[in-house]
């Protein structure tokens, strides 16, 4: 029977399929620990009481990129070059979304306007990562293997949407909610489209590595499109909702280190 499942175990039993997960899972990772790095650096002067949080999420996004590493030297394996129609940070970046490389690697401070930019288009991505480590948390919490590190991103995951949700909210209260909005639709958007993308790449590179037949990956290739078609009318809503998370400072302590789970 082909489900979620069976696909991830498939996947994970597979040491070439498992080498391509972790190293576009660490890939993306790590370039989200160096985009949320640069950004507390260049937070503007008004508001640098964000800093301290902006440094702890890419802290997060670094230790997440080292888990999956570490999953790799567990079982004796090297990364792999991610390829480039499977990159999802890079693919969303060519989209105009979020900010800038050239930016980040600058000395000029951000605007007000760039931190709503950052955290709006945090606050569309962490939620599709909070979804996926949540379905990898229902069918793998307990594994040998992964599951401690499954639990401990999935609950970053959730940290970090948490605290997107808290500072959009704060700067809505400041006035800024129709510029938060239009913003988030358009990350939303944008997302949904490059997450198809993505998925049907690497769902076409694992089928060669696993030698997939044909009308498996047919079927599931129908599944991604039929997913991006529920997205695209009413599933990018929950991506551009806002509501006050029921933990509050989510990001306000130290990053948890990564020797506690992989």
């Amino acid at each position: 029977m082909l489900s979620a499942k069976s696909l991830f175990q498939e996947i994970l039993d597979n040491d070439e399929s498992f080498r391509l997960f972790c190293s576009i899972a660490a890939g993306g990772e790590s370039q989200g620990g160096w985009e949320n790095g640069r950004i507390a650096a260049l937070v503007p002067a008004g508001l640098r009481g964000l800093a301290p949080k902006v440094a702890r999420h890419g802290a997060d996004e670094d230790k997440h990129g080292r888990i999956f590493n570490a999953l790799l030297k567990q079982r004796g394996l090297e990364p792999v070059a991610v390829p480039y129609e499977t990159d999802y940070t890079l693919l969303l970046e060519r989209q105009g979304i979020g900010l800038a490389h050239e930016r980040l690697g600058g000395d000029t401070p951000l605007t007000e306007r760039d931190i709503i930019v950052y955290l709006s288009h945090s606050r569309v991505t962490e939620q599709r990562a909070s979804e996926q480590m949540r379905l990898l948390l229902k069918y793998f919490a307990d594994h040998p293997s992964i599951g401690r590190a499954v639990r401990m991103i999935s609950r970053d995951e959730d940290n970090h949407l948490a605290y997107c949700h808290e500072e959009l909210l704060r700067f809505a209260r400041a006035g800024h909610g129709r510029t938060i909005q239009s913003v988030l639709r358009e990350c939303a958007h944008a997302e949904i489209r490059v997450y198809r993308d993505v998925s049907l790449a690497v769902m076409s590179h694992m089928g060669e590595l696993l030698h997939w037949p044909r009308a498996k990956g047919a079927v599931l290739a129908a599944g991604i499109h039929a997913m991006y078609a529920y997205e695209r009318l009413v599933g990018w809503r929950r991506m551009v909702s806002l509501e006050q998370p029921a933990l509050v400072n989510a990001l306000g302590g130290p990053a948890v280190p990564e020797t506690e789970y992989a």
